[in-house]
C-alpha cells in the first residue's frame, strides 16, 4: 500500500542543509492572483531565462496551475512581440560538444 503525503509534509533529501529541502511558495497563491495577464511583460520576464527559455515549476517554485498559465501567457506575449522569442546577443559557440554536423573541409 502507497502512503500518500499530505501538502504540510516536506520531502526530505540527503545533501542539503539538514537534509531538507526548501519549501517554494507559488507568488501568484500568495498574491491571490487567478489569472496570468500576457500583457504584463514585466512579470512575464522573470519567468524566462536568458536565453528566453521558459523556467521549469522546479526553478520557479510556481504552482502547477499557475506554470501552466505562465508557459500559455509566454507563448502568447511572444506572438504578440511583446517578448523575445530568443535573446539577443547571445551566439552559440562554435566548440565542441553540438550535435550539428560537421563540414567536409573541417575533417
Amino acid at each position: 500500500m502507497a502512503r500518500e503525503r499530505t501538502s504540510t509534509q516536506t520531502r526530505k533529501r540527503p545533501g542539503g542543509p539538514a537534509g531538507q529541502v526548501k519549501r517554494r511558495n507559488c507568488f501568484f497563491c500568495k498574491d491571490k492572483i487567478e489569472e496570468i495577464d500576457y500583457k504584463n511583460t514585466s512579470q512575464l520576464r522573470r519567468y524566462i531565462s536568458e536565453k528566453g527559455k521558459i523556467r521549469s515549476r522546479r526553478i520557479t517554485g510556481a504552482c502547477r496551475r499557475h506554470q501552466v498559465q505562465v508557459a500559455t501567457a509566454v507563448k502568447r506575449a511572444r506572438e504578440m512581440a511583446l517578448l523575445p522569442y530568443v535573446a539577443e546577443g547571445v551566439e552559440e559557440s562554435r566548440g565542441g560538444g553540438g550535435r550539428g554536423r560537421r563540414d567536409r573541409e573541417e575533417r
